[in-house]
């Protein structure tokens, strides 16, 4: 009689243990997908230029190389842009934008630049005649 008073018992203790591990991981899971749907990103957008760039829009999750080279991510198709014009990268938080050493520059609200930048919500980056805004949202 014993032995199955054990048996009964541990059976017990088994799935409420299992009925522990399941919730412990329902919530984990709510809670990463709560994170997830209020974190910001940052994204850039094309707001003018060539007709077939107007409108483009980046969510940038790693760099962005910005140029005439086919493989940049934004290609630019302009003599006066570099083949490797300009990046934009994340280092935390932040964005940042920097020139690659082009011949014309790149310019952060018109203001030319000449090391890294850290960019705000609404900051407008000027390549040749193509303008990109930067958004925090």
């Amino acid at each position: 009689m014993i032995d199955v008073a054990l048996l009964i018992g541990r059976l017990l203790f088994v799935a409420l243990l299992y009925l522990f591990l399941f919730a412990i991981m329902k919530t984990g899971i709510g809670l990463v997908r709560g994170q997830r749907a209020k974190e910001k990103s940052w994204t850039i957008a094309v707001e003018s230029g060539p007709k077939e760039l107007r409108g483009v829009q980046i969510a940038v999750h790693g760099p962005v190389i910005v140029g005439r080279n086919p493989g940049a991510d934004i290609v630019i198709g302009a003599a006066f842009v570099s083949g490797r014009h300009a990046r934009f990268s994340l280092m935390g938080q932040n964005l940042f934008v920097e020139d690659l050493g082009s011949t014309n520059g790149t310019l952060v609200n018109d203001s030319p630049i000449v090391q890294p930048v850290a960019l705000r919500d609404k900051d407008v980056v000027t390549i040749g005649d193509v303008t990109i805004k930067v958004r925090y949202a």
